[in-house]
């Protein structure tokens, strides 16, 4: 049949030829831009998959840069906690020289007493200048402010993390329990007509030891209860125990609470038989006995506190308090008892994580490291040190300023290991976390959207002859009506 109006050649020549180079478009676009999927049409499903997974690539790409940045701060705040604490330790080979009182003029007391008012001094300009980008760090900007707190009862608290809620008013409830009270080692010695050695003639001799060391004394028959406990009272610091009235009887404590404290009385003489030790007031005499102290027992919001003596601590996820209690958690009669506070806000916050929300948020706390704020409530502060201060050099109690100073010292190592920690177990493992999850995510990204090379080269050699023919094809189909024009000659 020989028809020029409608050449069916031609029409499927064109369609196909269109249909191969659209295909060889497709292949030209992936080898160009090395994308498989280059817009929906391509995989709308693998363009939806690939889309989120970019996503995720973008959010682990921005927690990894919290990371870093944490870890910058860290590391601003740890270098002014290191020279405060070098410092420190200048200042306690300052006060352990002055001790040498016959060897120490008054003028190098002095001299000595400027040293540390300078070293205050420059711990405070210390603390009131380490910043990160203008943000102090360790002047008490990242410290957590408390509400409700009971100083009858909490002696000092000391949050180190708390995971606040964004939401206006957030706080966080802190329930402190005592199951069982902390005490000190006892030992007594017990009444005998208000007087050792009452029915005998001679001499008694004790030996008395603590904590801190050992004494012994030796009291003549007769000497009085009051006498005893004065003669002993003289040694306390030197024992780290000391001695009181009970009754008719003498009382001997160790100087704190809890396990580690003790008191040890071996009666090395007993003066006609007589033994005056014993485990209890009105207990039964021996010639030897050691009282041990006993830890608190604390449950902190129904978790139970790791403790020593009056502190307690708790550790958790988003939670870590040390708590400390006053005498009114010690002794007897104080079990059960619960002292509420309130964690209001502070501290550092950064999120770690590709979703921004709570459990991707980790906060710190920075205590502050001014003079005014470094030792404890129980033993002074350290500008107690400075020139006119009740632990001054020149004048004032050298001891009280050995033990500030220890204080600070622990205070600020504490610190220091407490930012080392997160650097290294929470930035660290975070940062080594968020780089094995970007490798994976790439990876499904990658499969899903990246083009296989190999497959687009073969199909554009296998495009570009179908193009090729179909374009021959259409040249052909073309020219075959002409053939009509022979059959008018």
């Amino acid at each position: 049949m020989s028809r020029i109006n409608s050449n069916l050649g031609s029409m499927v020549a064109q369609r196909v030829l269109a249909s191969q180079n659209m295909d060889l478009s497709k292949t030209l676009s992936r080898l160009s831009t090395g994308l498989r999927i280059n817009r929906g049409a391509d995989d709308p499903a693998g363009l939806i998959a690939s889309e989120n997974l970019r996503a995720e690539k973008t959010a682990i790409n921005a927690a990894m840069t919290n990371a870093e940045r944490a870890e910058q701060v860290v590391n601003v705040a740890e270098g002014g906690l290191q020279e405060i604490s070098s410092m420190l330790v200048e200042m306690q080979g300052l006060v352990g020289s002055m001790a040498n009182e016959a060897g120490v003029s008054k003028e190098e007391k002095e001299a000595n007493q400027l040293q540390i008012d300078s070293i205050l001094q420059t711990i405070d300009r210390i603390a009131n200048s380490t910043s990160f980008q203008g943000i102090k760090l360790l002047n008490g900007n990242f410290d957590y402010t408390l509400s409700n707190e009971d100083s009858a009862v909490l002696n000092d608290v000391q949050v180190n993390s708390a995971k606040l809620s964004d939401a206006a008013g957030s706080n966080i409830r802190v329930d402190v329990t005592l199951v069982d009270s902390a005490s000190t080692g006892t030992v007594y010695l017990l009444d005998n007509g208000g007087t050792l050695s009452a029915n005998g003639d001679g001499q008694v001799t004790f030996e008395i030891a603590g904590s801190q060391g050992t004494q012994q004394f030796t009291f003549a028959s007769g000497t009085t209860n009051a006498d005893v406990v004065d003669a002993i009272n003289t040694f306390s610091e030197a024992i780290g125990a000391s001695a009181s009235l009970s009754g008719a009887e003498i009382r001997i404590d160790s100087g704190e609470y809890g396990s580690d404290q003790f008191v040890r009385v071996k009666q090395l003489s007993t003066n006609g038989g007589s033994s005056y030790v014993s485990s209890a007031g009105n207990g039964a005499a021996v010639s030897e006995y050691k009282g041990s102290g006993v830890d608190a027992e604390v449950n902190v919001n129904g978790i139970r506190a790791t403790t020593d003596g009056l502190t307690a601590r708790v550790s958790s996820e988003g939670f870590d308090v040390k708590i400390s209690l006053t005498g009114a958690y010690a002794g007897n009669g104080a079990a059960g008892g619960t002292s509420t506070f309130y964690v209001t806000g502070g501290g550092a916050d950064f999120n770690l994580g590709p979703s921004v929300n709570l459990s991707n948020k980790v906060s710190l706390g920075i205590e502050t490291v001014t003079t005014g704020n470094l030792g404890s409530n129980s033993d002074g502060f350290l500008d107690s040190l400075k020139a006119g201060g009740t632990a001054n050099v020149v004048n004032g109690d050298l001891s009280k300023a050995q033990g500030v100073i220890e204080d600070a010292i622990k205070q600020v190592s504490s610190m220091r290991g407490r930012l080392g920690a997160f650097q290294k177990n929470t930035v660290g493992s975070t940062i080594s976390s968020l780089s094995i999850a970007l490798e994976n995510t790439s990876a499904a990204e990658s499969s899903i959207r990246d083009a296989d090379f190999a497959k687009e080269t073969a199909n554009l050699t296998r495009a570009q002859i179908l193009s090729q023919a179909a374009t021959q094809a259409l040249s052909l189909a073309n020219s075959q009506p002409q053939a009509v024009l022979s059959l008018l000659r």
